[in-house]
């Protein structure tokens, strides 16, 4: 774990970085003015100028309290060599420093309900767009689920195409978006300059006070204005801490502030609340290239959350808690520029279902909120261990910030789950479902893997078996994976069991995953000829990296083994999963669903990019 440094690019360098994390990193919490203080004000059922002043002091301060103190100012300050978001912040605090199985559970449920996050976004940013033309055109309002669902169709079909040349443009039209917004704001305070005065939290905490029981529920609304805040923390391997809070501090956060507070103050000076009130900021001649320009704001901010669960997926799959999906690169200019043909999917058939299913953003509303609020409070509980053993804070210091971060997320969770029965089950039961995959693959690996190094042989007892066996030698180098080091491979067992066989020259490979993203080249590998012409080797690699053999195996050729890298003959296991006879094995149900993954998974030789003529699959029963 390193701090994040202030400032560590020169100024055109950050520049430059602030501008492109416009488009990756703020899109969420961007775009979330168009549905926000509409939602808000019809929880509240009237529009009295207290209602107004604290709604929007409480849009102001929930903006400064979690975005711009706890994750801007704390959560920042805490990276894994660089990375951040619950995942990287579970593996230092879980797995790095020591094995913790509740806080590894905590961590994963929160990336788990980043996936709600990820289907419901999409659809409520554009419904909420589009609903724009029932301002300017009335008579095409009935188009705006159709074209909704074209919208959202077209985004996931390009997916496979790779963002990287349309990624350029992102930063730049974010920030005209921003701009727009800001003048849109400032025309509406003009309107009512006395709204400015909601900067005074003393009308957010008098709201909250004698608002009634009905001012509780509310928070469930206000906390919209958030919901993307958690990409500050989780994009932050990709720009640096600094450009983040650069692009926050001087342009997201002012935008936002202006905008809302400008939405307030035409509805103080007069203006009607039907339909969205975000529109109602714009001279009616602008109408039309205002819903063009936040169209194109959420399709942005959608592609920045399914880029995001794709990062995420690949983050999983490399510490062992999902399943192997194909992973393919689509440009050599980043590595985060990455496609997961099984997850956009599958996103997109669930974002496709809510916007059909809801209709409208206000419907929508209901759903959203209650993932992203109990992600942020298992960030927060995880952010308090990190001040005891991070920064060595005592635990009156401790306990009384995270405690400030515990108190307002905890209370924004228990509003949002007030919407449980008005659609908030959906992103609680889909993160409750990818859980669930992540279980039972955990499960089924861990136990595969134990099952396989039961009973191990010592290398020199094999080969000593083999002289007395008559095995035959054949000339090549044979490569066997492994996860057993210093001993035979299992794999290589069952081939010369079954084959009589043995390449003179043996290679067993153990790939180990770190708890970091990355590991540096001269800590790579570890080698060693423990029998003549029998290597063990073993590969480190970090969470945000994915192995390849073939540049492995070169890398191993300039390290003293004798190899040629394009004569190697690779033998895989194909496992094939069969219940235990002595009743130790996982439970049934468990087993059966961990087969079907496992059938069903990519094959390793694909995500290890092996090529298919160097490749013998070997098919064994392992009981489990």
């Amino acid at each position: 774990m390193t701090e994040v440094s202030a400032n560590p690019l020169k100024k055109p360098a950050l520049l430059w970085a602030s501008v492109g994390a416009l488009g990756v990193v703020f899109g969420d919490i961007g775009t979330s003015p168009l549905y926000t203080f509409k939602t808000v004000l019809d929880m509240t059922g009237g529009n009295t100028p207290q209602t107004i002043f604290g709604v929007i002091s409480l849009l102001i301060w929930t903006l400064i309290i979690i975005t711009s103190i706890k994750y801007a100012g704390f959560a920042m300050r805490i990276d894994n060599d660089g990375e951040g978001g619950i995942l990287a912040l579970m593996a230092l605090l879980g797995v790095k420093n020591r094995r913790r199985p509740a806080i590894v559970a905590a961590g994963l449920f929160g990336a788990a309900l980043i996936y709600g996050d990820g289907a419901i976004t999409p659809a409520i940013s554009v419904l909420s767009a589009l609903e724009g033309l029932n301002i300017a055109a009335p008579s095409l309002q009935h188009y705006v689920l159709p074209l909704t669902v074209v919208i959202l169709l077209a985004l996931f079909a390009f997916q496979p195409v790779g963002t990287a040349r349309i990624g350029r443009a992102f930063g730049p039209i974010m920030a005209l978006w921003f701009i727009t917004m800001a003048v849109l704001g400032l025309w509406g305070i003009a309107k009512h300059p006395g709204i400015l005065w909601a900067l005074n939290p003393y009308y957010a905490l008098h709201y909250l006070l004698y608002g009634g029981s009905g001012a509780f529920l509310v928070l469930g609304g206000v906390f919209l204005c958030v919901t993307g805040a958690e990409a500050l923390y989780a994009d932050m391997g990709h720009f640096g801490a600094g450009p983040i809070k650069l692009s926050w501090s001087t342009l997201v956060f002012p935008s936002l502030v202006l905008n809302y507070a400008g939405q307030g103050a035409i509805v103080l000076a007069g203006a009607p609340t039907q339909g969205n009130i975000f529109y109602r900021l714009c001279p009616a001649s602008l109408t039309l290239p205002l819903i063009v320009l936040s169209t194109i704001a959420t399709i942005i901010a959608s592609q920045s959350i399914i880029t995001g669960a794709f990062s995420m997926t690949r983050q999983a799959i490399q510490l062992g808690w999902m399943p192997r999906f194909r992973v393919s690169q689509t440009s050599e200019e980043g590595y985060g520029q990455i496609y997961v043909g099984a997850v956009n999917w599958m996103l997109m058939l669930v974002t496709i279902g809510l916007a059909l299913g809801f209709r409208k953003s206000d419907n929508l509303a209901g759903a959203y909120g209650i993932a992203v609020s109990a992600t942020m409070l298992m960030t927060t509980v995880l952010l308090f261990i990190a001040m005891r053993e991070i920064w060595k804070w005592n635990m009156l210091a401790s306990v009384m910030v995270a405690g400030v971060f515990f108190i307002v997320d905890s209370s924004f969770f228990a509003s949002n789950m007030m919407k449980l029965f008005d659609g908030g089950y959906v992103p609680l039961l889909l993160a409750a479902l990818v859980y669930l995959v992540m279980y039972i693959w955990h499960r089924g690996i861990v136990a595969l893997a134990a099952r396989s190094g039961e009973d191990p042989l010592p290398v020199d007892v094999f080969l000593d078996e083999l002289g007395a066996s008559g095995i035959v030698r054949v000339p090549g180098t044979a490569v066997f994976l492994t996860k057993t080091k210093a001993t035979t491979p299992p794999v290589m067992q069952w081939y010369v069991k079954h084959s009589k066989s043995l390449q003179k020259r043996v290679l067993a490979v153990t790939l180990e995953i770190a708890s970091t993203p990355w590991v540096s080249a001269k800590n790579r590998l570890a080698l060693s000829e423990i029998a003549p012409n029998f290597w063990s080797i073993t590969a480190n690699y970090g969470f945000m990296e994915r192995p390849d053999m073939p540049a492995l195996m070169a890398q191993i050729a300039t390290h003293g083994c004798p190899i040629q890298p394009h004569e190697l003959t690779y033998f895989v296991g194909m496992e094939k999963i069969v219940p235990r006879e002595d009743g130790r094995g996982i439970p049934r149900w468990i087993r059966a669903v961990f087969a079907m993954m496992l059938r069903n998974s990519a094959r390793v030789t694909d995500y290890l990019r092996i090529p298919a003529y160097q490749v013998v699959d070997i098919g064994r029963q392992i009981s489990i």
